[in-house]
């Protein structure tokens, strides 16, 4: 099979890349923020990112439900460890005086929290003048977290239009990924999900089909000129206090 494989097309990683472009992203921007600046984690789950802010002053928050299990529909992650947390509230309002924070970070979130707008309110109220803001959140995702999952995703009209209205200028907001590399994403989970859902398991012939899918998608991404404005993984945004 694996011979049968290559002699199709050069293997590729399109469709791979989602987490390590937007974590390479947020290691940058958390790099550029000054040592010794208090920064807060916002739905911070099991602390994941605490590793990029050795050089800061670390807090992390989350509302602290979900286990792991949810409502065990959609994509779980079956363990889910809260202990860490070392603020559990609401994060439209987190017990923290106005202007503590020099950073906000609000990573992979939006899509959880039933008032995303309400969250940049309250963002805007802990931070300090010209503090920054960092958000990353899917454009399009699928079912995950059940049932705290709210939204699919995120354009990048949102930002621009609830930022600004709540006090914050845009100094970037980068689109994750393009309509190529979205659909090349889902068409690897083709076979977990006919496996989970269709109760099928994947055919050789199938298996081809794929990887020649694949192959095509990779082939129009290298020529590819703006079609994340259509579809991309998500986007990340910094933004400033004003």
């Amino acid at each position: 099979m694996k011979n049968i494989l290559k002699k199709i097309y050069k293997d590729n990683d399109i469709g791979t890349n989602n987490q390590r472009i937007r974590e390479m992203w947020l290691k940058e921007k958390l790099k550029n923020i000054p040592a010794g600046v208090s920064i807060l984690d916002a739905g911070a789950g099991e602390l994941q990112y605490k590793s990029f802010c050795e050089h800061l002053k670390y807090t992390s928050q989350d509302f602290g439900k979900y286990n792991g299990e949810g409502d065990s529909k959609g994509l779980q992650t079956k363990k889910w460890d809260n202990s860490r947390l070392d603020i559990i509230s609401d994060i439209i309002n987190i017990p923290r005086p106005d202007a503590s924070f020099g950073a906000i970070m609000c990573i992979e979130v939006f899509e959880h929290i039933p008032e995303p707008a309400k969250a940049i309110k309250e963002f805007s109220r802990l931070l300090k003048t010209k503090g920054k803001l960092i958000i990353t959140a899917p454009f399009c995702s699928m079912t995950h977290f059940a049932p705290y999952h709210f939204s699919t995703g995120f354009n990048k009209y949102f930002y621009e239009k609830v930022l600004r209205e709540n006090g914050f200028r845009i100094i970037d907001i980068a689109p994750n990924g393009n309509y190529y590399e979205y659909l090349a994403q889902e068409v690897r989970r083709i076979p977990s999900i006919a496996g989970r859902y269709s109760h099928s398991k994947t055919s050789i012939f199938e298996k081809i089909v794929f990887k020649i899918t694949l192959s095509i998608l990779n082939k129009y991404n290298k020529k590819d000129s703006g079609s994340n404005e259509l579809l991309c993984f998500g986007y990340n945004v910094l933004a400033e206090k004003i």
